[in-house]
């Protein structure tokens, strides 16, 4: 769900990045009162597992990989703009030194998964939870579904961008020159996987998390008991300390990582240029797009976008580690801790 450059156009890219504007700047307005030193290390606890998180791939039918986002438990803890701003900060973590998502798609990718994965998450977890008390099986129950109706929002998103590539932008031969398959291709290729497995996967995530916090710290959940957000709420919010089970949590999972390395295959719409060329590469594409024919060369103006940024460590793959698995958790402590980083940037530039 990660769109790497080259694969939507720039007049798309920029009229995602427009749209994406407008609720960063609301964001940073809703919450810059809350952005404290109490409120600053829930927003990186958060972010920070979104990035670790989303670095757990799982095998997807067809042969792709797919992962959960961790939008739900953000939004249902943070409330809607405080999560975009949290995974906003992870997926450019992820872009910009791991090449996880492309930095001309970074709005895309941010609309679809931070935006309006958080708002999604956020509805449906009010509509489903009502006044339900923060301990009540109910409020479990409605975050499973928040997190499941969040990532498929995202990515239909996704799916439909990717299909309008292939509509709005070919040679005048019929050639794509960017994303190549159209939409009726595109939209179960992308949904199939997550409206199984992926969506399954952030269901669980989403709902164990909430119910883990209602054994733990159930206060964590007031942000969004009567629909309002975190800023609302901002004296409820932990310090550094308050906050150790959680980061203790993060650090299991970070251990556990190279476990995202054991499904096989990519993303689906996640291709390098050359994998155009490559047979097995090619039959994957092909076996996970309804068995389309992918273009026999990678299109054009997606190879040349596809070289406008270069990853310090592409692929989670530490160039100097022999060991994938250990190069693995490397990546994942150096982007927790840039994800922490930048949101103590994002906090004391909130507080001017």
């Amino acid at each position: 769900m990660h769109i790497p450059d080259g694969f939507l156009s720039p007049a798309t890219c920029a009229a995602l990045y427009g749209a994406a504007a407008p609720f960063w700047f609301t964001a940073m307005r809703r919450v810059k009162l809350a952005l404290t030193s109490r409120l600053v290390p829930l927003l990186s606890v958060f972010s920070a597992f979104s990035f670790v998180i989303m670095m757990f791939n799982l095998p997807l039918p067809g042969g792709t990989t797919g992962h959960a986002v961790g939008v739900g438990i953000a939004a249902i803890v943070l409330g809607p703009w405080a999560s975009m701003l949290a995974i906003s900060v992870a997926l450019l973590i992820q872009a910009v030194f791991f090449g996880d998502g492309g930095i001309t798609t970074l709005g895309a990718n941010c609309f679809n998964m931070a935006i309006a994965g958080s708002l999604a998450a956020y509805w449906v977890y009010i509509g489903l939870s009502g006044r339900a008390p923060l301990v009540s099986r109910r409020r479990v129950i409605a975050a499973a579904v928040a997190g499941y109706a969040a990532i498929n929002v995202a990515a239909l998103l996704a799916a439909i961008e990717f299909g309008l590539q292939w509509l709005w932008y070919r040679s005048p031969t019929g050639v794509p020159l960017y994303a190549p398959f159209p939409l009726h291709i595109a939209i179960p290729a992308m949904m199939i996987g997550h409206l199984t497995f992926a969506g399954l996967a952030e269901l669980v995530v989403t709902g164990g998390v909430v119910a883990y916090l209602q054994r733990s710290d159930s206060k964590l959940l007031k942000a969004t008991s009567r629909g309002g957000d975190a800023a609302a709420q901002e004296p409820l919010a932990p310090g550094w300390r308050a906050t150790r089970p959680l980061w203790t949590g993060l650090a299991i999972l970070m251990v556990l990582t190279p476990l995202g390395l054991l499904a096989a295959g990519s993303a689906w719409g996640e291709w390098r240029p050359q994998d155009f060329a490559d047979p097995a590469m090619r039959e994957q594409i092909k076996r996970s797009s309804g068995y389309a024919e992918p273009p026999a060369q990678a299109p054009a103006r997606l190879e040349a976008l596809s070289r406008i940024w270069t990853a310090p460590i592409p692929d989670y793959a530490p160039p100097f580690m022999r060991s994938a698995a250990f190069g693995y958790i490397m990546s994942s402590m150096v982007g927790v801790g840039l994800t922490i980083l930048a949101i103590l940037l994002l906090g004391k530039l909130g507080r001017k």
